[in-house]
Formats: structure tokens, C-alpha cells, sequence
């Protein structure tokens, strides 16, 4: 197909990246701190590390984990919400030319266990407050080494305060037993009277297992190759620099989890190659306290998700705060509202700009022009080497303004699902494109707007929720006889989940099931309410229709 978008272009970005700038993220990192080695890297709680400390501190890590044999083939999970120690262990590991498995703190011992064994990670490095969760499955994994990190470390003598105040006055850390634990503390210690072995790292090492539902409801690890996120960064920082700077102070700020592939990409290393600034957030849904610290830095560029603008726009000290050095706000990880856009531009001036992307894209596959005047409802343009088509169930391409599947080629696409063959064959076409699940149209220009779904998959405040996994914790239920989870629309969240349930015990309540999810289920696919039915629509096979599930509650909210 003609790359008809390129003609629509902002000024200044060109058709193609060179992939082949770096041979690795290592290679990336390497220049970043040896050309801005005296700027600030990542900022958290008032404490920053430079980029040459933050050289230091992962070339430690690094020494560390090839002291105990990790390098090329050991897998390595960061199980951390944002705070310095996770780009200290990231890039650790990355230097080490080991594997990043990035855990989501907030799982159950059920999706922990399931990640950890599936990547036969050896290592994880976890934040106390969640270490009482990795207790009751790490024997179940191959981690042979547990290291474990606190709230304060690295903060200095005010990290002292911070431990005081998360173990005594605020009792987030649960009591946990692991056998033969180390803190990172003396894990940076040993790494410092090691050398870093500069190993040979290439663009098909695997640089990060990227975990994602799929339509079998097993969460699955994209394997993002250096070349992958090579090429995601470059893509990403050519669309980036004609706003932004490389000679002048950017500061992002970073709420959304850096363990998520959009805030990985996107703030992470995206603005570690333009000497940016990374302002951290641990915990972005105490809105009053971002709010705050937001109040003390001269921001330039903010990353978020639909549900956290619109958290923002409306709170009343968060339109007293100064907009004066803002020039890039980013939203992805599900549809951005034109009335929080709106409202958003009201308050700051400045355009809230829509991306696309998904974990197996690394995450950019659109953006739109950062000189957009307005919102204007599309995901975009395809960014530079990148090839879209549109198809329909047949696998041929639809006229343009016509609905079809999004299919996305370029040298971002993963290299396939970790150890599932068959699951990567059903997403990846003869012709090398990768089926996003999505329906879109595409315009005369390029632009691309998403109109509705392929997959059952429900998307929480910019989360995966797959129906399948929900489905199959509910199912154990010993009162339930069928279930159905689908999406709903949510002014809060994008989509919330509704589960549909046919008792096998009549005095099952709704109260009951969200009681026994609530262990087996991470918050954000937890579902937000239960209906009983005496049955649920099915094919003529028994198959349960979700798509008539999901007409029958739209019906059902108007």
C-alpha cells in the first residue's frame, strides 16, 4: 500500500528511521550518559540521580547479577511501582545483557505465579511492600535470588522518614518470610567491587519479556527484541524533536507504572536519549499529593491515560498550577474523551495528542502531528517505517474510509510470544503484519480512528483485561454454573467489567463472587458489577456470545 501519510508529515520528520544507529538499548544508554552525564536522569521524592550516578549504580547491578552467572539468558523481574531503584535495576540488567521481565506489583500470588513460572525469571528484585504476595509462590518458580528494596532506598538520609512513615504510620508492608533474601543495598555493594563486563549485545537478543493477555486469556510475554525498542525509541524521538530540545532542560512527568510498555517507551527511554528528566510518581491516584509535587517543577511534557487527565482537570489546584513550560502532552493506552481533551486544553493551552500502540508494537505504531491545533477524535498518523493496512475478515485490504482491522508492520513488531508458537501465528500474517484486533478507518490523509473492537479484550483505564481469565477465576466458584465477563463504557475508566452469571446455587450473591475475586483478581479487572441470568445467548455450537452480552448492556445504559 502507499504510505499516502507521510505526505501529512509534520515538518522535519522523515519517512524512515536507521535501526541500525545501535546495536542494543546498552549502546543507547552508553551515549546518553556520557553526553549528559551532570544532567538529572530520574527524580522521585524529592531525591535525583544524575545520569552519570545512574551509570554507576547499574553498572553495579550489573556486576552484580554476572557475578552470579546472570547475563545472556537469565531473565530478570522488576516487580516495583516508580521509584529510582527500577532504571537502576532496569538498566542493570540491560547492561549485564540480561532479559527484563516487568511484574506489575499489584498481582495476586495467582498472576504472579503464572508470570514468574511461564518466564523462568531466576532473579526478581521486589519492593517490601509487595514481597508478602512473592512469598506465597516464589518456591513454585526457578527464582534462585530474591532481592528485596524499600520504599526510602536511594532517597538518602530522608529515606529514613519515608521507611518510617510506609512501616509504621501507614502499615503498608505485610509481614512475608523468604528464605536467603539480600537487600539491594548490599546488592550494590558486591557490584561495586566487581567490574561491569561489557558483553557483546545484538539486535535479536531479547531485551525485554513484555507480559499481555491474549484471546485465550493466558497472559503471554511479547518478546521485544534491542532491535524492537531500538527502533521504537527512534521512531518515538524523531516525531518528538522538532518540540523538543536535546540542548535544553525537559522534564516529563512519569504517572503511569514503568513497567507498563507505554511509560516504558515513551518517558523511560524515549527521554533518556534527549538528556531528559524523568519526574516519577509512585502512586498518581492520590491526586492531591501529584498535584503537589507538580507545583515544585517546571514540566515540559506529561504522559497519561484518559482516566488520569480526567482526574486532573478536575480538581481545582491543578488549574492554579503553571503551564508556562509545557509544550508536550501525550495520551495513550486507551481512547482519549474529546470532552477531557477539551477541558484539558482549556486549562493548560496546550493540546492533549493522541497515540496508538500496543505491547507487541513496543508500544508507538500512530501519532498524531504535535502541532495539532485541537483534538481531533484520530490515533494518527503511522510513525516513521511503519506500514498500516487495513483488512477485513478475509485478509484483504478495504477501500480507504472503509472499516478494517488494523495491521501493523515495522521493525517495532515484536519477534513473537515467548514460547507460544501458535499463539504468535494467530496474530502474525504471511506478510509479516501484526493483527492489532482493533477496527479502524483510515482517511484520504493517513489519519486513523479506531471504531470499535475485534477482540473480546476490555481496556481498564488503559489496562488489558482479557474476558477469559476473569471468566475462568469465577468459573471455580462452586455456586456459579456459567459466566460471561464483557466491557462496558465508563466515564471513569474507558470500560469497566460487568460479569454475567447463571447460578448453580440459588442463594449466591453478588457480594459473594466479588468477595472471592478480590484475591484472585488484580483492582482493575475485578469486576465493577454483577448481573444473574437464567442463561446467556450462545451460538449454535454452545459457544457464549459475548458480542450479544455486550449489545444487550449498551441497551441496558442508555
Amino acid at each position: 500500500m502507499e504510505k499516502i501519510w507521510l505526505k501529512h508529515y509534520p515538518p522535519g520528520v522523515p519517512a524512515e528511521i536507521d535501526v541500525g544507529e545501535y546495536a542494543s538499548v546498552r549502546d543507547v544508554f552508553d551515549e546518553s550518559v556520557a553526553r549528559f552525564a551532570s544532567r538529572p536522569s530520574f527524580t522521585c521524592m524529592g531525591k535525583s540521580l544524575s545520569f552519570a550516578e545512574l551509570d554507576t549504580l547499574s553498572a553495579a547491578f550489573g556486576a552484580w547479577l554476572q557475578g552470579i552467572g546472570g547475563g545472556k539468558g537469565t531473565r530478570v523481574a522488576l516487580m516495583m511501582p516508580n521509584i529510582l531503584q527500577y532504571p537502576v535495576c532496569l538498566f542493570g540488567t540491560l547492561r549485564a545483557g540480561a532479559t527484563v521481565v516487568n511484574v506489575n506489583p499489584l498481582y495476586t500470588a495467582r498472576e504472579l505465579e503464572h508470570q514468574l513460572v511461564d518466564s523462568g525469571a531466576e532473579v526478581i528484585v521486589v519492593l517490601e511492600n509487595f514481597a508478602h504476595t512473592l512469598a506465597e509462590v516464589v518456591h513454585k518458580s526457578k527464582v534462585k535470588h530474591v532481592i528485596v528494596t524499600s520504599m526510602g532506598e536511594l532517597l538518602g538520609a530522608k529515606g529514613l522518614l519515608v521507611n518510617f512513615v510506609v512501616r509504621r504510620v501507614k502499615k503498608m508492608v505485610k509481614p512475608w518470610s523468604i528464605a536467603n533474601t539480600v537487600h539491594l543495598s548490599d546488592v550494590l555493594a558486591q557490584g561495586r567491587r566487581r567490574s561491569l563486563q561489557r558483553v557483546a549485545i545484538a539486535h535479536d537478543d531479547v531485551a525485554f519479556l513484555q507480559y499481555t493477555g491474549g484471546t485465550t486469556g493466558v497472559a503471554k510475554g511479547a518478546m521485544l527484541l534491542n532491535r524492537n525498542i531500538v527502533a521504537n525509541l527512534l521512531q518515538a524521538r524523531a516525531w518528538l524533536t522538532p518540540v523538543l530540545d536535546p540542548n535544553r532542560r525537559e522534564i516529563i512527568v512519569t504517572p503511569l507504572p514503568l513497567y507498563h510498555i507505554f511509560s516504558l517507551t515513551a518517558n523511560c527511554l524515549v527521554f533518556m536519549t534527549l538528556g531528559g528528566e524523568n519526574l516519577l510518581i509512585p502512586n498518581p491516584r492520590d491526586i492531591p499529593g501529584f498535584v503537589k509535587t507538580l507545583r515544585k517543577v517546571p514540566f515540559t511534557a506529561f504522559t497519561g491515560v484518559n482516566t488520569l487527565f480526567n482526574a486532573l482537570v478536575n480538581n481545582a489546584a491543578f488549574a492554579n498550577l503553571s503551564f508556562s513550560s509545557l509544550r508536550l502532552v501525550l495520551g495513550g493506552g486507551m481512547a482519549v474523551q474529546e470532552a477531557v481533551a477539551k477541558r484539558w486544553k482549556e486549562i493548560t493551552g496546550v493540546t492533549l495528542i493522541e497515540a496508538y500502540g500496543l505491547t507487541e508494537t513496543s508500544p508507538a505504531a500512530t501519532i498524531n502531528p504535535l502541532n495539532l491545533a485541537a483534538y481531533n477524535g484520530s490515533i494518527g498518523l503511522p510513525v516513521p517505517s511503519t506500514s498500516i493496512v487495513l483488512r477485513d475478515d478475509a485478509g484483504k485490504d478495504v477501500p480507504l474510509g472503509s472499516p478494517g482491522e488494523i495491521c501493523i508492520k515495522g521493525p517495532q513488531v515484536m519477534a513473537g510470544y515467548w514460547n507460544r508458537p501458535e499463539e504468535t501465528a494467530k496474530v502474525m500474517t504471511p506478510d509479516g503484519y501484526f493483527m492489532s484486533g482493533d477496527i479502524g478507518v483510515m482517511d484520504e490523509r493517513g489519519f486513523i480512528r479506531i471504531v470499535d473492537r475485534k477482540k473480546d479484550m476490555i481496556l481498564v483505564s488503559g489496562f488489558n483485561v482479557y474476558p477469559n481469565e476473569i471468566e475462568g477465576v469465577i468459573a471455580t466458584h462452586p455456586g456459579v454454573l456459567e459466566c460471561a465477563a464483557v466491557g462496558v463504557p465508563d466515564k471513569k475508566s474507558g470500560e469497566a467489567v460487568r460479569l454475567y452469571v447463571v447460578k448453580k446455587d440459588p442463594s449466591l450473591a453478588a457480594a459473594d463472587l466479588m468477595k472471592f475475586s478480590r484475591d484472585k483478581l488484580t483492582g482493575y479487572k475485578m469486576p465493577r458489577e454483577v448481573l444473574f441470568r437464567d442463561e446467556l445467548p450462545k451460538s449454535n455450537v454452545g459457544k457464549i456470545l459475548r458480542r450479544e452480552l455486550r449489545e444487550m448492556a449498551r441497551k441496558e445504559l442508555l
